[in-house]
């Protein structure tokens, strides 16, 4: 029913100025401690953002999104690599890393008047880039990723579809911010798969369907890049091969157990 979805989309609309309140204060001051106490502080707060977010919709909206493992430890030369259905994405990507948090490479339109949500782009230093934009803020965009690759002190995730998907298939990996993750150092990465989200990733379907979305996530493993110098096509293949596999082993086993009844429920920590 649509009541469900504005009712889950009115509580976080109410809550989040709240919680931008306490974080541009109290999680900003976090944020200036030293690496050993900010890393574990600052994962505990985008954790209860998260966890906030999917009680929402699962609660309130009547959604089931199962939480995936923590299976992703907090630490450099980590990425962690999903296919790309909807927002609802992201509070999966925070829910892999145990520890921490990922920094996630996110589109330029989130970085300003969203609340909550924008001050936490610039304060957990999400790399932002701007597919539309000219040339030069393009390249500028992709150096500030590759900084991030070489520096981060946490898991970084990335979408590399660059856009979230129309008709739930695995699209074309854009492989530019790939290239700048991958060329600046070795990393294990961790691949997810996620399904049954893409068909209200926009507002309005989000709205009137919230109540009949069925979600799944599957880690896949890992993948260790080891030298930033090869080619790294070969190992971009590699990688989105896997996750189409993963969608499809997804499907045939949803389409299997079709009768059964759906995830349970879950909005927790």
């Amino acid at each position: 029913m649509k009541i469900r979805g504005y009712l889950a989309l009115g509580t976080m609309g109410l809550s989040f100025p709240f919680f931008d309140l306490f974080q541009r204060t109290v999680v900003w001051v976090w944020s200036r401690l030293g690496p050993v106490r900010r890393i574990p502080l600052m994962g505990w707060w985008i954790n209860r953002m998260r966890a906030f977010v999917v009680w929402c919709l699962v609660r309130i909206g009547g959604a089931s999104i199962p939480m995936p493992d923590r299976v992703v430890p907090s630490g450099p030369g980590t990425l962690i690599v999903m296919n790309h259905q909807s927002v609802i994405d992201i509070p999966l990507a925070v829910g892999t890393v145990k520890g921490g948090y990922p920094r996630i490479v996110t589109r330029a339109r989130y970085h300003r008047f969203i609340p909550l949500i924008s001050h936490m782009v610039r304060l957990y230093q999400y790399p932002v880039v701007d597919p539309r934009a000219k040339s030069q803020k393009v390249e500028e965009s992709l150096s500030t990723l590759a900084d991030a690759a070489a520096t981060s002190e946490v898991p970084i995730a990335i979408f590399p579809e660059g856009t979230r998907t129309k008709d739930g298939t695995v699209g074309r990996f854009k492989t530019r911010g790939l290239q700048s993750l991958l060329g600046q150092r070795s990393w294990t990465v961790h691949l997810f798969v996620v399904d049954g989200y893409w068909q209200t990733a926009k507002i309005e379907h989000f709205v009137r369907g919230i109540a009949q979305i069925r979600g799944q996530i599957r880690y896949l493993g890992t993948a260790e890049w080891s030298d930033p110098g090869a080619d790294i096509q070969p190992f971009i293949k590699e990688i989105r091969g896997r996750i189409v596999d993963g969608l499809a082993d997804l499907r045939s086993e949803g389409q299997i157990d079709a009768e059964s009844p759906p995830p349970a429920l879950s909005g927790g920590a």
